[in-house]
């Protein structure tokens, strides 16, 4: 019997997951090494499966004021290359490959081991002379660690982990600064083992380095209202750990002893009470401000009443002495008063109400009639018409207008804010403020290049979709490049389809009937409600100001129907002098798109190339064809947003087919522009891709959904 083959589909997979390791070791050399050094020093000493504190060797290659007043520096380099106990390489491990990985895949690897070296010795000898100062003081911690000694590579890994972040574009940065900061302090001054305080020493040093170097610096100006709830946030979170530590964790550090009683329930509320404050101070809500502050100076209040209460407690003999409860007061108390000053301070960054149906942005509202008079002045985008629709929330930005919904606690400006040339990104930096300070997180969906490279500092540009553009001035259908066209109007013209551009609402009754009925077949086929957004409807193509093209055969009957959008430029002069200025479109964007089943085959080829021509002879400038939403140009380069937009525009192609769609459109050789999602970072999008399915699907049900994507799978498996 001979083998089976293995097909080369099976072998793919394998043989780039390959690739991928062989380049990740490649990039990565000195962490590979270390780990595997470690792994080997602890196999050869038996400190894989026995602790390594145990060993009667154990003082010899550990770090610690014993080893250095025996003049055992050499453990300065030994040390890095075992554990205390088995259990630490869980934990130390991923340490390891996270910290010095990433920054020797940012810096190198001769850097890295600088870095890390540099870390290892500052934190262990930056501890030891720490305490040899405080020691001498008599205080019980102190003289404790003195007599202790460390091994591991932890105070190299965290080290090179703080430079990697100082790497990391904001807010991120500033957001693992501050969980840094937090570990460290929590960690030093309630367990306050001699590793804390080298950690300590190591994570303070590379922060202030990192922050100082040329290559990390960055401008510091006054936090935003998103910045000030971030670090509020993160005070609370800590005064929650601090109670959990407070109420059931044992400990003896800096602070005193402590020997915890409290029960389950008492911590319960307590993190609970925190925790819904905290959830408010992130969304910047003003009664959780007022919550907090209350909250911080009852705890003030009952810390202050603790303290003095201690020397009687003391002299009564209820307390033996004050360092019994002195952890349990003082820590807390200074870290409320420094929240309470900090929320004060920030104080403009939480009003927002808390019922949804109170919260509106601080901007004036306009009319439909309002937006198109400032379009009509100022010009838009290919998709700036849609803005007018019904579903869209309207506000004034300076003379312009800005169009968005709100889904899901996240506004999305609907396509380039309606401004003049030049105000892009006052406009979107003025969204995003008042977005923000009613409590929504700010976002631009297909906003155009001009947006794009205007957007406020910080943000993130994708690509979402990509627009089909045809110019129109010359416009012939003649060469190879336009024979499906070229056939599908000759074949009109010999099944005598013809083609009429009118007003939608100007039709009689029974050309509004046959219009209706197509789509409402079209939307039937799909599983799911008529998507909407930056897809419109019938209604939306029985706006007066929007053109629809018909197919009709010689019976009356129609075979397919597109709409276009107008797309207007910046205002021209009158040529009577008066200095006013007329409304100018410059072209025309495709929406509507439906056939009936079993009509005319190449209807839309028809269609669209008889709207182009009809356009090109009325003089304006281009037709776009629209941009199909999840398309990307298939040169540009994907990040991990990008491959996650493809997995999706993949899940839904099969109901919607936007691939599909746009491999279509190409047979109108039309030029391409990106449409891009514009987001504060990647923390929002999440929250984003929620509000965008119930911006293009506002009436699908959960069940629609979910028997949508049993659909999608079964059909994947067929």
């Amino acid at each position: 019997m001979t083998a089976p083959v293995v097909p080369k589909s099976a072998d793919e997979p394998v043989a780039r997951t390959r690739s991928r390791v062989g380049y990740v070791l490649r990039r990565t050399p000195f962490t590979a090494s270390f780990i595997v050094a470690l792994l080997a020093v602890g196999l050869a000493t038996g400190t894989l499966w026995r602790p390594t504190a145990e060993q009667s060797w154990y003082s010899q290659v550990a770090t610690g004021i014993p080893s250095f007043a025996d003049g055992r520096w050499w453990t300065l380099l030994t040390s890095p290359f075992f554990v205390d106990h088995p259990l630490v390489y869980l934990t130390l491990l991923p340490l390891v490959v996270g910290g010095l990985g990433w920054a020797e895949w940012r810096f190198g690897s001769l850097r890295t081991m600088a870095i890390a070296l540099g870390g290892h010795i500052v934190g262990v000898l930056g501890a030891a002379g720490i305490l040899l100062l405080v020691s001498s003081t008599g205080w019980h911690w102190a003289v404790r660690l003195t007599e202790s000694v460390d091994v591991g590579p932890s105070c190299a890994a965290f080290t090179a982990l703080v430079f990697a972040i100082a790497t990391l574009p904001a807010p991120w940065r500033l957001r693992a600064r501050i969980a840094i900061a937090l570990w460290v302090g929590i960690s030093v001054l309630y367990l306050g083992e001699l590793y804390d305080l080298e950690h300590a020493v190591a994570m303070t040093a590379g922060l202030a380095v990192s922050g100082w170097l040329p290559a990390f610096r960055h401008p510091v100006g006054r936090p935003t209202q998103r910045e000030w709830r971030l670090i509020g946030l993160s005070g609370l979170v800590a005064v929650g750990v601090i109670q959990v530590f407070d109420l059931i964790v044992p400990f003896n550090g800096p602070l005193g002893e402590n020997h915890p009683t409290a029960s389950l329930i008492d911590v319960a509320i307590d993190v609970i009470v925190i925790a819904l404050v905290a959830n408010g101070i992130r969304k910047g809500y003003r009664v959780a401000w007022i919550g907090a502050l209350v909250l911080g100076g009852f705890n003030l209040l009952t810390a202050a009443l603790g303290f003095a209460l201690l020397p009687a407690l003391v002299d009564t003999g209820a307390l033996d002495s004050p360092r019994q409860v002195f952890a349990l007061l003082l820590a807390p108390a200074l870290l409320w008063a420094a929240i309470l000053v900090f929320l004060v301070i920030g104080r403009g960054a939480f009003r927002v109400r808390l019922r949804q149906s109170r919260r509106v942005l601080p901007a004036a509202a306009l009319t439909r009639d309002e937006l198109v008079h400032r379009l009509e002045r100022f010009g838009g985008g290919t998709i700036s018409w849609m803005s007018t629709w019904e579903a869209n929330q309207r506000i004034a930005s300076g003379t312009g207008a800005i169009a968005y919904q709100s889904h899901a606690e996240v506004a999305i400006m609907l396509g380039d804010p309606i401004v003049p040339e030049g105000g892009h990104a006052d406009a979107l930096e003025q969204f995003a403020n008042a977005t923000q300070q009613a409590g929504l997180i700010p976002c631009a969906f297909s906003a155009g290049g001009v947006s794009a490279a205007a957007k406020p500092d910080g943000w993130r540009s994708v690509i979402v979709a990509e627009d089909t553009i045809v110019d129109l001035p010359g416009l012939a259908f003649t060469g190879k490049a336009w024979g499906a066209v070229r056939t599908a109007i000759n074949r009109a013209g010999r099944e005598d389809i013809s083609f009429r551009m009118v007003r939608l609402a100007e039709q009689p009754w029974n050309v509004l009937a046959q219009v209706r009925a197509i789509s409402e077949q079209w939307t039937g086929d799909k599983g799911l409600p008529e998507m909407r957004f930056t897809l419109g409807t019938v209604e939306e193509a029985l706006d007066p100001a929007v053109y629809v093209g018909l197919a009709v055969d010689a019976g009356g009957n129609l075979h397919g129907i597109t709409s276009w959008l107008p797309v207007y430029g910046p205002a021209v002069a009158r040529d009577d002098g008066s200095g006013e200025t007329e409304p100018r479109i410059v072209g025309w964007t495709l929406d509507l798109m439906r056939r009936r089943d079993g009509g005319f085959g190449p209807v839309m080829e028809f269609l669209i190339a008889s709207s182009a021509l009809h356009f090109s002879e009325a003089g304006y400038e281009f037709v776009s064809l629209s941009g199909a939403p999840l398309v990307r140009p298939e040169d540009a380069q994907a990040g991990p947003v990008d491959q996650v937009l493809d997995q999706l525009g993949a899940l839904i192609e099969p109901l919607y087919g936007f691939k599909s769609l746009h491999r279509f459109k190409q047979k109108f050789n039309p030029r391409s522009e990106p449409l891009y999602l514009l987001y504060r970072d990647e923390g929002d999008l999440p929250r984003i891709g929620i509000a965008l399915t119930r911006a293009y699907l506002p009436d699908a049900s959960m069940r629609d959904l979910v028997s949508s994507a049993v659909g999608i799978s079964s059909h994947g498996a067929s």
